[in-house]
């Protein structure tokens, strides 16, 4: 009798299969689906012979065991981190974002920060300069303008810090 209850279930899944295999994909598990079905399966097939009494409603049953599964599943994809192939998907949508960014815009952003630095004393412009847009070290700054690199790096936080004021002072103008 139990060979035949288990025969019957085998027949039910087999009928289900599809219906089982359609119902993870709509919750996300595209390449999971066939393993979560075969596991929803295996579920039914241990609590059949666990119980010891037929399951009354092995259909409800069945999708029930589905449903946790595919809780289960979007708990565990929620907790794991992205793939390396996201990760650069993602990185290029911000790519392109910024490849879409108004060209008004940016213009008026350098022309503020070419306000900014006109503000600056000298020596800390030309620091600020030669450190961000030529790429210098504070050892090549030094050997340039003829002061120790002490000297170079007080100019870059006394410049830098005049930028940040500044910017606080405008924040409204940045947005």
């Amino acid at each position: 009798m139990a060979g035949q209850s288990t025969w019957r279930l085998t027949r039910m899944f087999a009928e289900q299969r599809s219906v089982l295999r359609g119902f993870f994909v709509r919750r996300g598990a595209h390449d999971e689906a066939e393993d979560l079905v075969q596991e929803t399966y295996l579920r039914l097939l241990r609590a059949h012979r666990t119980q010891g009494e037929a399951i009354a409603n092995p259909e409800a049953y069945l999708y029930t065991v589905a449903l946790n599964l595919a809780r289960e599943q979007a708990a565990r994809r929620k907790q794991a981190p992205l793939p390396l192939d996201e990760l650069e998907h993602v990185a290029t949508l911000l790519a392109a974002g910024e490849a879409v960014e108004d060209a008004a815009e940016r213009a008026q952003r350098q022309r503020r920060l070419q306000e900014l630095l006109a503000t600056l004393p000298e020596h800390t412009r030309a620091v600020l300069v030669m450190q961000y847009r030529d790429g210098l070290s504070y050892k090549q700054i030094a050997a340039r303008l003829g002061v120790s690199t002490h000297m170079v790096k007080k100019h870059v936080v006394r410049g830098l810090s005049a930028c940040r004021r500044a910017l606080a002072g405008n924040a409204e103008a940045w947005q």
